[in-house]
Protein backbone atom coordinates (compact mmCIF):
# COMPACT_ATOMS: atom_id res chain seq x y z
CA UNK A 1 0.00 0.00 0.00
CA UNK A 2 3.08 2.13 0.50
CA UNK A 3 6.94 2.39 1.18
CA UNK A 4 6.64 3.23 4.47
CA UNK A 5 5.72 0.03 6.77
CA UNK A 6 3.16 0.64 9.66
CA UNK A 7 5.73 1.19 12.16
CA UNK A 8 6.98 4.53 10.38
CA UNK A 9 3.43 6.28 9.79
CA UNK A 10 4.28 9.37 10.22
CA UNK A 11 2.91 11.03 13.67
CA UNK A 12 1.12 14.31 14.53
CA UNK A 13 3.28 17.13 15.12
CA UNK A 14 0.14 18.79 17.16
CA UNK A 15 -3.37 17.98 17.95
CA UNK A 16 -5.96 20.04 19.06
CA UNK A 17 -9.67 19.96 20.41
CA UNK A 18 -10.70 22.76 17.79
CA UNK A 19 -14.44 24.63 18.69
CA UNK A 20 -16.24 25.30 16.29
CA UNK A 21 -19.68 26.26 17.80
CA UNK A 22 -23.11 25.13 18.02
CA UNK A 23 -21.44 23.27 21.42
CA UNK A 24 -19.06 20.94 18.61
CA UNK A 25 -15.27 20.51 19.28
CA UNK A 26 -13.64 18.78 16.41
CA UNK A 27 -10.02 16.48 16.80
CA UNK A 28 -7.12 18.38 13.99
CA UNK A 29 -4.16 17.08 14.33
CA UNK A 30 -1.20 18.17 11.86
CA UNK A 31 1.71 15.71 10.09
CA UNK A 32 4.37 17.08 8.16
CA UNK A 33 6.42 19.90 8.07
CA UNK A 34 5.36 23.75 8.94
CA UNK A 35 6.06 25.17 5.84
CA UNK A 36 5.28 22.25 3.61
CA UNK A 37 2.45 22.62 0.96
CA UNK A 38 -0.58 22.90 2.86
CA UNK A 39 -3.00 19.84 2.69
CA UNK A 40 -6.25 19.31 3.95
CA UNK A 41 -7.44 15.21 4.50
CA UNK A 42 -11.29 15.00 4.53
CA UNK A 43 -12.60 11.27 5.87
CA UNK A 44 -15.40 9.69 4.57
CA UNK A 45 -18.52 8.06 6.11
CA UNK A 46 -20.22 10.43 6.76
CA UNK A 47 -18.71 9.24 10.41
CA UNK A 48 -15.29 7.01 9.95
CA UNK A 49 -13.23 9.50 11.47
CA UNK A 50 -9.52 10.06 10.24
CA UNK A 51 -6.97 6.87 10.57
CA UNK A 52 -3.75 6.63 11.08
CA UNK A 53 -3.43 5.22 7.32
CA UNK A 54 -4.74 8.37 5.68
CA UNK A 55 -1.18 9.96 7.35
CA UNK A 56 0.87 7.92 4.45
CA UNK A 57 -0.59 9.84 1.44
CA UNK A 58 1.09 12.55 2.43
CA UNK A 59 5.41 13.16 2.44
CA UNK A 60 6.30 14.67 5.70
CA UNK A 61 9.18 16.45 4.39
CA UNK A 62 7.04 17.78 1.64
CA UNK A 63 2.92 18.81 3.13
CA UNK A 64 2.00 20.27 6.00
CA UNK A 65 -1.17 17.87 6.25
CA UNK A 66 -4.04 18.25 8.20
CA UNK A 67 -6.55 15.81 9.15
CA UNK A 68 -9.75 16.12 11.72
CA UNK A 69 -12.38 14.58 12.89
CA UNK A 70 -15.90 15.59 11.66
CA UNK A 71 -18.64 16.15 14.08
CA UNK A 72 -19.71 13.64 15.41
CA UNK A 73 -17.37 10.94 13.97
CA UNK A 74 -13.68 9.87 15.67
CA UNK A 75 -12.59 11.77 19.05
CA UNK A 76 -14.63 14.56 18.32
CA UNK A 77 -17.25 15.49 20.53
CA UNK A 78 -20.03 15.10 21.53
CA UNK A 79 -19.75 11.54 20.07
CA UNK A 80 -22.44 10.59 17.54
CA UNK A 81 -24.09 14.29 18.00
CA UNK A 82 -26.30 14.77 14.46
CA UNK A 83 -27.64 18.48 16.35
CA UNK A 84 -25.94 20.86 13.90
CA UNK A 85 -24.46 18.60 11.50
CA UNK A 86 -25.17 19.37 8.21
CA UNK A 87 -22.73 19.46 5.07
CA UNK A 88 -23.18 23.12 5.39
CA UNK A 89 -21.68 22.66 8.92
CA UNK A 90 -19.36 20.73 8.15
CA UNK A 91 -17.69 23.27 4.93
CA UNK A 92 -18.14 26.12 7.65
CA UNK A 93 -15.54 23.84 9.76
CA UNK A 94 -12.96 22.96 7.26
CA UNK A 95 -12.50 26.91 6.30
CA UNK A 96 -12.81 27.51 10.48
CA UNK A 97 -9.80 24.97 10.55
CA UNK A 98 -7.94 26.80 7.82
CA UNK A 99 -7.90 29.98 9.48
CA UNK A 100 -6.79 28.39 12.29
CA UNK A 101 -4.11 27.33 10.57
CA UNK A 102 -3.44 30.66 8.67
CA UNK A 103 -3.23 28.83 5.34
CA UNK A 104 -3.80 31.16 2.03
CA UNK A 105 -4.57 28.16 -0.18
CA UNK A 106 -4.54 24.39 0.51
CA UNK A 107 -4.44 20.81 -1.22
CA UNK A 108 -7.68 18.96 -0.35
CA UNK A 109 -8.12 14.97 -0.55
CA UNK A 110 -10.99 13.21 -0.04
CA UNK A 111 -12.83 9.94 -0.98
CA UNK A 112 -16.50 8.66 -1.29
CA UNK A 113 -18.14 10.94 1.40
CA UNK A 114 -14.65 12.76 1.96
CA UNK A 115 -15.00 13.46 -2.21
CA UNK A 116 -18.29 15.04 -1.58
CA UNK A 117 -17.77 17.38 1.28
CA UNK A 118 -13.92 18.48 -0.75
CA UNK A 119 -16.69 19.59 -4.00
CA UNK A 120 -18.41 20.96 -1.53
CA UNK A 121 -16.31 23.25 0.01
CA UNK A 122 -14.51 24.21 -3.52
CA UNK A 123 -17.59 25.35 -5.18
CA UNK A 124 -17.97 27.36 -2.28
CA UNK A 125 -14.44 28.67 -1.50
CA UNK A 126 -12.55 28.02 -4.95
CA UNK A 127 -10.38 30.84 -4.37
CA UNK A 128 -8.70 28.47 -1.50
CA UNK A 129 -8.33 25.31 -3.14
CA UNK A 130 -4.71 24.81 -4.49
CA UNK A 131 -6.10 21.51 -5.88
CA UNK A 132 -8.19 18.43 -5.20
CA UNK A 133 -7.39 14.77 -5.08
CA UNK A 134 -10.90 12.96 -4.96
CA UNK A 135 -11.40 9.23 -4.92
CA UNK A 136 -14.77 7.24 -5.51
CA UNK A 137 -16.72 10.64 -6.47
CA UNK A 138 -19.96 10.45 -4.44
CA UNK A 139 -22.43 13.53 -5.67
CA UNK A 140 -24.91 12.69 -2.75
CA UNK A 141 -27.87 11.98 -4.62
CA UNK A 142 -30.78 9.84 -2.94
CA UNK A 143 -30.27 7.77 -6.61
CA UNK A 144 -26.79 7.20 -5.54
CA UNK A 145 -27.79 5.81 -1.89
CA UNK A 146 -30.66 3.93 -3.98
CA UNK A 147 -27.95 2.69 -5.98
CA UNK A 148 -25.75 1.21 -3.52
CA UNK A 149 -27.10 0.33 -0.84
CA UNK A 150 -30.03 -1.67 -2.53
CA UNK A 151 -30.02 -1.97 -6.65
CA UNK A 152 -26.59 -2.62 -7.14
CA UNK A 153 -26.24 -5.21 -4.39
CA UNK A 154 -29.45 -6.82 -4.92
CA UNK A 155 -28.21 -7.03 -9.01
CA UNK A 156 -24.41 -8.13 -8.32
CA UNK A 157 -24.34 -9.62 -5.16
CA UNK A 158 -27.84 -11.17 -4.53
CA UNK A 159 -26.45 -13.65 -1.60
CA UNK A 160 -25.42 -10.58 0.11
CA UNK A 161 -28.06 -8.58 0.03
CA UNK A 162 -29.92 -11.46 1.07
CA UNK A 163 -28.60 -11.39 4.01
CA UNK A 164 -28.92 -7.50 4.24
CA UNK A 165 -32.83 -8.00 4.71
CA UNK A 166 -33.22 -11.25 6.16
CA UNK A 167 -33.21 -10.33 10.04
CA UNK A 168 -35.97 -7.18 8.67
CA UNK A 169 -39.22 -8.24 9.29
CA UNK A 170 -41.37 -9.27 6.35
CA UNK A 171 -43.16 -6.09 5.62
CA UNK A 172 -40.37 -3.97 5.57
CA UNK A 173 -38.38 -5.91 2.97
CA UNK A 174 -39.26 -4.39 0.04
CA UNK A 175 -38.14 -0.88 1.35
CA UNK A 176 -35.01 -1.71 3.16
CA UNK A 177 -33.33 1.32 3.25
CA UNK A 178 -36.31 3.14 4.86
CA UNK A 179 -35.93 0.24 7.59
CA UNK A 180 -32.34 0.62 8.31
CA UNK A 181 -32.90 4.32 8.13
CA UNK A 182 -35.46 4.69 10.72
CA UNK A 183 -33.56 2.43 12.77
CA UNK A 184 -30.47 3.99 12.84
CA UNK A 185 -31.40 7.62 13.73
CA UNK A 186 -33.92 5.71 16.64
CA UNK A 187 -32.61 7.38 19.63
CA UNK A 188 -33.10 3.53 21.45
CA UNK A 189 -30.07 1.73 21.56
CA UNK A 190 -31.72 -1.38 21.60
CA UNK A 191 -32.91 -0.66 18.23
CA UNK A 192 -30.38 1.24 16.81
CA UNK A 193 -27.09 -0.90 17.78
CA UNK A 194 -27.89 -3.95 16.39
CA UNK A 195 -28.59 -2.16 12.84
CA UNK A 196 -25.88 -0.37 13.00
CA UNK A 197 -23.78 -3.52 12.98
CA UNK A 198 -25.82 -5.27 10.29
CA UNK A 199 -24.95 -2.12 8.19
CA UNK A 200 -21.52 -2.14 8.83
CA UNK A 201 -20.82 -5.72 7.89
CA UNK A 202 -22.85 -5.49 4.76
CA UNK A 203 -21.21 -2.08 3.15
CA UNK A 204 -17.65 -3.23 4.08
CA UNK A 205 -17.98 -6.31 1.95
CA UNK A 206 -19.81 -4.06 -1.37
CA UNK A 207 -16.52 -1.59 -0.78
CA UNK A 208 -14.26 -4.92 -1.83
CA UNK A 209 -13.96 -6.66 -5.09
CA UNK A 210 -13.44 -9.38 -3.54
CA UNK A 211 -14.54 -9.52 -0.15
CA UNK A 212 -14.06 -11.98 2.85
CA UNK A 213 -17.50 -11.81 4.38
CA UNK A 214 -20.11 -12.66 1.03
CA UNK A 215 -22.76 -14.08 3.48
CA UNK A 216 -24.45 -11.94 6.30
CA UNK A 217 -25.76 -13.57 9.24
CA UNK A 218 -29.32 -14.19 9.27
CA UNK A 219 -30.22 -12.13 12.31
CA UNK A 220 -28.89 -9.07 14.40
CA UNK A 221 -25.97 -9.31 16.39
CA UNK A 222 -26.81 -8.04 19.74
CA UNK A 223 -23.36 -7.91 21.19
CA UNK A 224 -20.16 -6.44 20.36
CA UNK A 225 -18.88 -2.87 19.21
CA UNK A 226 -21.64 -0.48 17.93
CA UNK A 227 -20.16 0.64 14.68
CA UNK A 228 -20.42 4.88 14.67
CA UNK A 229 -20.63 4.94 10.57
CA UNK A 230 -23.45 3.88 9.71
CA UNK A 231 -25.56 5.92 13.10
CA UNK A 232 -24.00 9.32 11.27
CA UNK A 233 -24.25 8.06 7.64
CA UNK A 234 -28.34 7.42 8.09
CA UNK A 235 -28.26 10.93 9.09
CA UNK A 236 -27.03 12.59 6.46
CA UNK A 237 -29.33 9.50 4.07
CA UNK A 238 -32.48 10.61 5.59
CA UNK A 239 -31.81 14.50 5.06
CA UNK A 240 -30.54 13.84 1.29
CA UNK A 241 -26.95 14.96 2.17
CA UNK A 242 -28.21 18.18 2.93
CA UNK A 243 -27.87 19.44 -0.59
CA UNK A 244 -30.08 20.37 -3.59
CA UNK A 245 -30.65 18.23 -6.55
CA UNK A 246 -27.60 18.34 -8.90
CA UNK A 247 -26.52 20.77 -6.34
CA UNK A 248 -22.27 19.60 -6.80
CA UNK A 249 -22.93 18.99 -10.41
CA UNK A 250 -24.34 22.41 -11.39
CA UNK A 251 -21.39 24.02 -9.25
CA UNK A 252 -18.76 22.41 -10.94
CA UNK A 253 -17.95 24.98 -13.45
CA UNK A 254 -17.12 27.01 -10.63
CA UNK A 255 -13.37 24.49 -9.99
CA UNK A 256 -12.49 26.10 -13.29
CA UNK A 257 -8.88 25.90 -13.71
CA UNK A 258 -7.84 24.23 -10.00
CA UNK A 259 -5.90 21.20 -10.66
CA UNK A 260 -7.53 18.22 -9.82
CA UNK A 261 -7.16 14.28 -10.13
CA UNK A 262 -10.27 11.95 -9.64
CA UNK A 263 -9.52 8.17 -8.88
CA UNK A 264 -11.71 5.65 -9.49
CA UNK A 265 -12.30 2.31 -9.28
CA UNK A 266 -13.55 0.20 -12.01
CA UNK A 267 -15.88 -2.07 -10.13
CA UNK A 268 -16.81 0.58 -7.36
CA UNK A 269 -20.43 -0.99 -6.47
CA UNK A 270 -20.67 2.06 -3.88
CA UNK A 271 -19.58 4.54 -5.92
CA UNK A 272 -19.38 3.51 -9.91
CA UNK A 273 -17.92 5.49 -12.45
CA UNK A 274 -20.32 7.26 -13.43
CA UNK A 275 -20.54 9.97 -11.01
CA UNK A 276 -16.91 10.43 -11.59
CA UNK A 277 -17.16 10.62 -15.71
CA UNK A 278 -20.13 13.18 -15.24
CA UNK A 279 -17.88 15.48 -12.76
CA UNK A 280 -14.72 15.30 -15.20
CA UNK A 281 -17.01 16.54 -17.83
CA UNK A 282 -18.14 19.81 -16.21
CA UNK A 283 -14.58 19.84 -14.87
CA UNK A 284 -12.02 21.60 -16.86
CA UNK A 285 -8.72 21.31 -15.02
CA UNK A 286 -9.36 17.59 -14.02
CA UNK A 287 -7.82 14.28 -15.09
CA UNK A 288 -9.89 11.51 -14.36
CA UNK A 289 -7.51 7.75 -13.65
CA UNK A 290 -9.59 4.76 -13.88
CA UNK A 291 -7.92 1.60 -11.69
CA UNK A 292 -8.90 -1.37 -13.73
CA UNK A 293 -9.28 -3.86 -11.16
CA UNK A 294 -10.48 -2.16 -8.04
CA UNK A 295 -13.49 -1.70 -6.13
CA UNK A 296 -14.79 1.13 -3.66
CA UNK A 297 -11.88 1.17 -0.86
CA UNK A 298 -8.92 3.11 -0.68
CA UNK A 299 -7.17 -0.43 0.17
CA UNK A 300 -7.70 -1.78 -3.50
CA UNK A 301 -5.34 -2.49 -5.62
CA UNK A 302 -3.46 0.29 -7.30
CA UNK A 303 -5.86 2.53 -5.71
CA UNK A 304 -3.55 4.19 -2.73
CA UNK A 305 -0.51 4.21 -5.24
CA UNK A 306 -2.62 6.74 -7.52
CA UNK A 307 -4.02 8.94 -4.97
CA UNK A 308 0.00 9.13 -3.93
CA UNK A 309 0.87 9.92 -7.26
CA UNK A 310 -1.49 12.82 -7.75
CA UNK A 311 -0.34 14.07 -4.18
CA UNK A 312 2.82 14.15 -4.81
CA UNK A 313 2.80 15.98 -8.08
CA UNK A 314 1.26 19.00 -6.19
CA UNK A 315 5.06 18.84 -3.98
CA UNK A 316 6.98 18.63 -7.32
CA UNK A 317 7.78 15.28 -6.71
Amino acid sequence: MSSLPPSETPRPFDAIMLSVGDEHWIYVEEVGTRGGVPALFLHGGPGSGSQHSHRLLFEPDRFHAVLFDQRGAGRSHPYLATHANTTQNLVADIERVREHMGFDKMLIVGGSWGSTLALAYAVTHPERVLGLVLRAVFLGSDAEVDWAFRRAPMELRPDLYDGFVAPLPEEERADPLKAYVRRLTSPDPALRDPAARHWFQFERALSELTPSTQILPAAFLTAGRVPPTPIIEAHYIANSFFLKPNELLDGASRLGSIPGVIVQGRYDLLCPPRAAFELAKRWPGSRLEVIPSAGHAMSESGVFDAMKRAIDKFAGK
